[in-house]
């Protein structure tokens, strides 16, 4: 007689990385309980565990510095949300234009990258302005560095770009030719899962 294994038992194992991370996720999710009141993490690993790329995505974000953390759960979708709570802006992500456009108009002394190529390849979105402002309901974050955020195309159509961060017990939102880059500024992402 042949025994059938459940389909769990074929299903594939996680590398040693993926496990390291979704430990490093727990750990952080449990540290800040504030940011998810409410949540459970068993039901967010269940959910990363079904979606390898999503995980792929949070290990992107995790690498550049950005301590990926769930920020939120949006009950129509089932879709846990994860931003970047990283206290500065993701130090792996810094040093860059805002996109493509901004990279090839500069003549000299170009950056390695720009940041909506850079998100797109990552799989996360940049955060928008309303987001951003979401985020430091949370705590205080780009204290002493800032973030590029999404910016709405008739600004972009100007050639300019708008970035943001916490100054004085507030958000500034400032804006920028887009194909400026410091190394002080960089961007935060976002990814649903």
């Amino acid at each position: 007689m042949i025994m059938h294994k459940s389909i769990t038992a074929f299903k594939k194992e996680f590398s040693p990385e993926q496990r390291e991370l979704l430990r490093a996720l727990k750990a952080r999710f449990e540290e800040n309980m504030n940011r998810h009141k409410g949540l459970e993490w068993a039901k967010v690993q269940a959910k990363l565990e079904a979606n390898t790329e999503k995980l792929w995505s949070l290990n992107e974000m995790e690498g550049t510095g950005g301590e990926p953390d769930v920020v939120g759960h949006d009950k129509k979708t089932g879709e846990y949300i994860f931003y970047d709570c990283s206290a500065e802006s993701p130090e792996g992500r810094r040093s860059l234009c805002y996109d493509r456009e901004a990279l090839e108009s500069r003549k000299e002394n170009k950056p390695e990258n720009n940041v909506i190529d850079m998100a797109a390849a990552m799989g996360i979105e940049l955060l928008t302005e309303e987001q951003y402002r979401e985020l430091q309901k949370l705590g205080n974050f780009d204290m002493k560095t800032s973030s590029w955020v999404k910016t709405p195309s008739d600004i972009r159509k100007l050639g300019g770009a708008i970035f943001a961060d916490f100054r004085y017990g507030n958000v500034f939102v400032y804006h920028n030719g887009a194909e400026s880059y410091y190394g002080a500024r960089g961007f935060r992402g976002s990814l649903r899962v």
